[in-house]
C-alpha cells in the first residue's frame, strides 16, 4: 500500500500510529512481520493558512506525489490531507489504482439519526463544501460560525510552528465549549493537523476523526486484497 502524507509535515507520524493501531485492531497484528508493507511518501505542498491556495499548483503536486508511489508499484493508496479531496476526480483520474477516499469514509460514520453536525476544517475544506454537502446528504442539520473558522485558522497554523504551545489546548477547548452552546452533538476533524490536540482532550460531544476513519479504510483494503 502507499501513503501519500506530509499534507502538514506534523500530520504524517500521528496517521501512521493510527493505521498501526487498526492493524491490531482488525486482524490482531503482533510480530513485526504481521504488518503490512507500506512505502510513505511525505510530500511538502504549497499550502498556506494565511493566504489563498494556488489550485493548479497544489493540484499538479499532489498528482506528482500520486505518481511517483503509482510507480513503485503500490496496491492503493491512502492520503490523509482533507484539503487535498477538494481536487479528488482529478487525481482519482491522474493514476491506474485506487485512491481511497477521506471524505467518504468519515460521512459513512455520522449517526443514522439525523442530528446537528459541525466541522472543524481548514478554510480550503471548509469552503469547498465536501463535507457539508455529505452531511447534508444524510439527513443531518448543518451548524457553523464564522468566528470559530477564526479560531480554527489560529489553531492549525499555532500547531504547525509549535505544537508543544500550551494555548492550543485552550482554544480547542473553547471551540467545543462554542459548539456545546449550540447543542450540536457531531463534529466532523477534518483537519489531520488538528489530531495534536484532539488526542489530548476529552469531550462528551461526538467527534468524527477523518485521519481515523481513512486509518480504519485502509486497513480493510488491505485485508481484502491479501485474502
Amino acid at each position: 500500500m502507499g501513503i501519500l502524507a506530509g499534507m502538514g509535515p506534523r500530520s504524517t507520524a500521528p496517521f501512521m500510529d493510527l493505521v498501526i493501531d487498526e492493524c491490531q485492531f482488525q486482524y490482531g497484528a503482533k510480530y513485526d512481520d504481521e504488518f503490512p508493507k507500506m512505502m510513505i511518501y511525505s510530500l511538502p505542498t504549497p499550502f498556506y493558512i494565511d493566504r489563498p491556495i494556488n489550485h493548479e499548483l497544489m493540484k499538479k503536486t499532489i498528482i506528482d506525489g500520486l505518481q511517483k508511489l503509482e510507480s513503485i508499484e503500490v496496491s492503493f493508496i491512502a492520503m490523509p490531507c482533507n484539503s487535498a479531496y477538494i481536487y479528488f476526480k482529478e487525481l482519482k483520474k491522474s493514476i491506474n489504482i485506487p485512491l481511497l477516499n477521506i471524505v467518504e469514509e468519515t460521512v459513512k460514520k455520522l449517526p443514522i439519526i439525523p442530528q446537528k453536525v459541525n466541522l472543524f476544517s481548514t478554510n480550503s475544506t471548509f469552503e469547498s463544501k465536501i463535507y457539508q454537502d455529505g452531511i447534508l446528504h444524510n439527513g443531518h442539520e448543518f451548524i457553523f460560525k464564522d468566528e470559530w473558522q477564526t479560531k480554527l485558522n489560529t489553531l492549525i497554523q499555532s500547531i504547525k510552528t509549535d505544537k508543544g504551545n500550551p494555548y492550543n489546548i485552550d482554544i480547542w477547548n473553547e471551540l467545543i465549549e462554542d459548539v456545546k452552546k449550540e447543542s450540536i452533538e457531531n463534529v466532523i476533524i477534518a483537519c489531520t493537523d488538528l489530531n495534536v490536540v484532539f488526542e489530548k482532550s476529552h469531550s462528551s460531544i461526538n467527534i468524527i476523526d477523518s485521519s481515523k476513519c481513512l486509518a480504519k479504510a485502509t486497513i480493510n483494503k488491505y485485508l481484502k486484497l491479501v485474502k
